[in-house]
């Protein structure tokens, strides 16, 4: 025997009844979280201080753009003003981002102006025969690209290595 809750909902039976208020309640559910993902502004930086690497290894201009552009957009995050130490670490082909000439001694420059540390794996030097002088004079030389980077993440920095675009992994 049908009632007539069953004949408004079109429901044959309490069982498919109840399935259809569980799809109910998890579809609003869903829509709660919505809404609560939508009140999300991203992590708060609770310490006084932040300390992040990025490496580049990679010399092509697309490498280098991204990599710059990731660096300014740290240091404008408005959570990490006042906050945060960064050092861009060149090795391998990256030592590129640092060769005179190259249209980035502005922007580099200007990083520095800003605290970033500029660094040079002096083993690439080494191992790919460029000599100290075609690189821009306000660059630091380190002994080993690797050192640099397991040093400063024993120090608990962050460590970011942008890919160059079209290398998005999937």
């Amino acid at each position: 025997m049908t009632t007539i809750k069953d004949r408004f909902f079109g429901f044959k039976s309490a069982r498919c009844a109840r399935v259809a208020v569980v799809a109910v309640a998890a579809v609003l559910g869903l829509a709660s979280q919505t809404a609560a993902a939508g009140e999300f502004h991203g992590a708060v930086a609770t310490k006084s201080h932040y300390g992040a690497i990025f490496q580049i290894d990679s010399g092509s201009n697309g490498a280098i753009k991204k990599t710059i552009n990731n660096v300014e957009n740290l240091l404008n995050d408005p959570r990490l003003k006042g906050k945060i130490k960064i050092e861009l670490i060149a090795n391998s082909k990256g030592y590129a981002i640092y060769v005179k000439n190259n249209g980035f001694e502005k922007k580099l420059s200007g990083l520095q102006k800003q605290g970033v540390i500029l660094a040079q794996c002096n083993n690439t030097l080494h191992e790919l025969h460029v000599n100290r002088s075609e690189l821009y004079p306000f660059v630091s030389i380190v002994p080993s690209g690797m050192g640099e980077i397991t040093l400063r993440e024993s120090e608990g920095w962050a460590y970011i290595h942008p890919s160059a675009p079209g290398h998005e992994a999937f």
